[in-house]
């Protein structure tokens, strides 16, 4: 087939691929657009650009405590699921039967049901043990939906994992503890460091959940702009959007690099 020829046919895919592209693009272009506009609604600018609104952000103490609360929340729990997801994949990746095969689907459950669902039963769950509207509560459940993500990089990693490092070590003397922390974790670091990432954009980012769980004690960023959505259409909240795509975007950007130094 000539070079026209392929060309030809791979217009119909680059199409397809820009407008795929522009579709995901545009939304966050919108926000950002949006939250600097010099209206008092949500709206495109009208005379000129104008930063209060991102002044009033980093200024108002409502909006910083759900900042905080949010980062909190989201450290502390991803640090849970990356603990007890790459654990339990560990453990499904020497087992390697249909056990672990069982038990791998159960940590993937949280991920494939609909949010609503998830939330509507840890409400039940969590009230009978008092974790409603408590740090307690929010920082358990999003670590439960964070440890899939944990648990698909994870097990990638590990199927890329000879086997015979593991027995190597365990014949030299080394005891299971040492044979995972120095065989084990540095050949599939790269993988726990992207679940980590997903899974604290995940918490960073969930709101169907804490308005289950978390009251008026715990304020978490996006559920602070579903509130203000409900009552105003004050533009700080396209600012809000900004700033929690910004850092989706830079720690996607983070896990990328990690790749390419891996490799």
């Amino acid at each position: 087939m000539s070079s026209f020829a392929r060309d030809n046919a791979s217009l119909p895919v680059r199409g397809s691929a820009w407008t795929i592209i522009c579709l995901m693009i545009l939304p966050m272009s919108v926000v950002f657009a949006v939250s600097v506009t010099d209206r008092p609604y949500l709206s495109l600018p009208e005379n000129g650009v104008s930063l209060q609104y991102y002044r009033n952000l980093f200024t108002s103490p409502e909006w910083l405590l759900s900042i905080w609360q949010s980062f909190v929340i989201a450290c502390v729990s991803t640090m849970v699921a990356g603990a007890l997801g790459t654990l339990g994949s560990i453990g499904c990746w020497r087992i390697s039967s249909g056990a672990s095969n069982v038990l791998r689907l159960v940590m993937l459950v949280p991920l494939m049901l609909p949010p609503i669902v998830y939330g509507l039963g840890a409400y039940q769950v969590w009230a009978d043990l008092g974790w409603i509207n408590t740090y307690t509560g929010i920082i358990v459940a999003h670590a439960m939906t964070g440890i899939p993500y944990v648990v698909i990089t994870v097990s990638t990693a590990l199927a890329g994992l000879d086997p015979k490092l593991e027995q190597a070590a365990r014949s030299l003397g080394a005891g299971m503890g040492a044979t995972i922390w120095y065989v084990i974790f540095p050949n599939i670091m790269p993988g726990i460091l992207s679940g980590l990432v997903f899974a604290f954009i995940h918490s960073w980012d969930e709101l169907v959940i804490a308005l289950f769980i978390a009251g008026r004690n715990v304020f978490t960023l996006p559920r602070r702009m579903w509130d203000g959505i409900n009552e105003n259409l004050d533009p700080t909240m396209a600012a809000v959007a900004s700033v929690l795509i910004l850092v989706t975007l830079g720690l996607l950007v983070f896990e990328l690099l990690g790749r390419g130094r891996k490799r």
